[in-house]
């Protein structure tokens, strides 16, 4: 899978720096609960599904260490919910979000959701979501 190309970002990557990633039809639902069961893997997507662009991984403090940091990014590119490239030396991340949606609609949605209202009901325990097209923080509908 090639790099996305961003905001008219040039993306370069030789061989060596390319990160495998499962294509489109390759992705079991399955997998992605697997990897979204986790509280950091989901954090992670938290995080990531509500930046306006692609993350550095050293932009994320997380309780683990370095190495099972990249474990769990790990998990979450392998099993298709992020999608991983590098820009010069840093790994950026971003959220498979067209893909998912169009292999489970809602799925991603619903359990963004649900971590926010998990973390408003644990009194802010984790990281809540970023705010979703058509809900604001906590699930309850814009007007």
């Amino acid at each position: 899978m090639k790099a996305p190309v961003r905001s008219g970002a040039t993306v370069t990557t030789n061989a060596a720096r390319v990160l495998a990633h499962p294509s489109r039809e390759e992705i079991r639902v399955e997998g992605v609960l697997h990897a979204l069961s986790d509280p950091v893997r989901l954090r992670i997507v938290c995080q990531l599904a509500g930046a306006a662009d692609e993350q550095a991984c050293s932009h994320f403090d997380l309780p683990v260490s370095k190495s099972t940091t990249t474990h769990h990014f790990r998990v979450l590119r392998e099993n298709g919910v992020i999608t991983q490239f590098y820009r010069g030396t840093a790994k950026l991340s971003c959220v498979r979000k067209e893909d998912l949606d169009a292999l489970f609609p809602g799925l991603l949605d619903s359990v963004l959701r649900g971590a926010g209202l998990q973390a408003g009901r644990l009194g802010g325990a984790g990281t809540p979501p970023p705010a979703l097209s058509g809900a604001a923080p906590g699930g309850a509908e814009r007007t």
